[in-house]
């Protein structure tokens, strides 16, 4: 895995939504009930970005269809029979990093 300092962005408790690019995919950046979450920016049911959207309830809400997503694991509400992809996020002093599996490791990963 590897990791990728996000810039211009600072842990507050202050509720945010926060779109970035990191290795070449689009992420949500949540802040939400003091955590930090990251999720992909993209809705798996239209392709509408989910950065647009609000948090209710530990979910991702997506502002056409209102399809959610969960902050933590990324499953879609109950009847959705989707997910969208989350990432690990670390704090290290001051700053904020998302973590990215690259396609091979997923590969091997999935092999052992």
């Amino acid at each position: 895995m590897k990791w990728y300092k996000i810039p211009d962005i600072k842990k507050t408790d202050q509720p945010f939504i926060k779109k970035v690019k990191v290795a070449n995919k689009s992420i949500c950046l949540v802040g939400y009930a003091g955590e930090l979450f990251a999720l992909s920016a993209i809705c798996p049911h239209a392709g509408e970005d989910l950065s647009r959207g609000w948090c209710a309830e530990g979910k991702l809400v997506c502002p056409v269809h209102r399809f959610s997503f969960n902050l933590r694991t990324g499953r879609g509400s109950e009847g959705q029979n989707d997910y969208v992809e989350t990432y690990p996020v670390e704090i290290r002093g001051e700053d904020i990093y998302i973590g990215i599996t690259g396609l091979w490791e997923k590969i091997k990963q999935a092999f052992k």
